[in-house]
């Protein structure tokens, strides 16, 4: 066997060294394939959503949100963009379609880059994610509403409410490697802020959900105990008592929580 064939064997086991070995030992190259993959499908889902939803609009309707894209398209500053934005999304949430207000209070929280509207975004997903009409449109609202609302995280990490709604994202819409997540999240959060009503009231939601109405209860008597105006808490715990078989107690909290609603 002459030198060159001795070269060329040896640039072969090379090679296959490089491709066998090199490919698994970079997961973190494939990840980022994969996220980028995802970000894509979520690119052509919102077009696809978006002809979805305009085919169900009414005539009036449908010059309404056209009037705005034009505005929209003439828009010469950022501030005009993003006034245009928060108008499309004020408008197709009054048409009862949040993933698209979502979409477009998402485009306004990348020019605003604030908190608050990253947080508007993330709920509004996170709304959509609770009413979406398909399991396509709730699981791209809980990517969506995710990624928005670890945006207003990262600018406010001390924002409890924040994290709140990111943990009912995730309670709603479980990781299938982690279905605990957004239950363990709000966990950690009443430990960090035991006496946030919000947390308080959201933890006796799960827990009569689960059908642990004693817990509910406790949870929700603690929260009325800081708020006694809390509507969502007195509305609750009519639940917890009526799961507890305690009538005397539900009918108590039910007066409350009518006074409340007609506030």
């Amino acid at each position: 066997m002459n030198k060159a064939q001795w070269i060329t064997i040896l640039l072969s086991v090379v090679l296959f060294a490089t491709l066998y070995f090199g490919f698994s030992t970079v997961p973190g190259k494939h990840k980022d394939i994969e996220k980028q993959r995802a970000l894509a499908a979520v690119s052509t889902d919102i077009s696809a959503l978006l002809m979805d939803a305009k085919s169900t609009l009414s005539p009036q309707q449908s010059a309404s949100v056209l009037a705005l894209e034009t505005e929209l398209n003439g828009a010469g500053t950022d501030s005009a963009k993003a006034e245009c934005y928060k108008r499309l999304s004020s408008t197709w949430y009054s048409f009862e379609k949040p993933g698209i207000a979502g979409f477009y209070a998402e485009k306004t929280a990348e020019l605003a880059g604030s908190e608050e509207a990253w947080s508007i975004a993330g709920t509004t997903y996170s709304i959509c994610l609770q009413q979406g009409p398909s399991e396509k449109v709730k699981n791209y609202c809980a990517q969506k509403a995710v990624q928005c609302l670890e945006n207003a995280i990262s600018i406010n990490p001390g924002n409890p409410q924040h994290k709140l709604n990111l943990a009912l994202v995730y309670a709603e819409d479980p990781p299938k490697d982690n279905p605990m997540k957004g239950i363990l999240m709000l966990v950690e959060l009443n430990k960090q802020f035991p006496e946030n009503v919000p947390v308080l009231a959201q933890l006796g939601r799960l827990a009569i959900k689960t059908g642990q109405y004693e817990k509910a209860a406790q949870r929700l008597e603690q929260a009325i105990s800081l708020d006694p105006g809390n509507q969502t808490a007195n509305c609750l715990i009519v639940k917890a008592y009526e799961g507890l078989g305690n009538e005397s107690k539900a009918a108590e909290f039910r007066s409350k929580c009518d006074k409340l609603s007609n506030r």
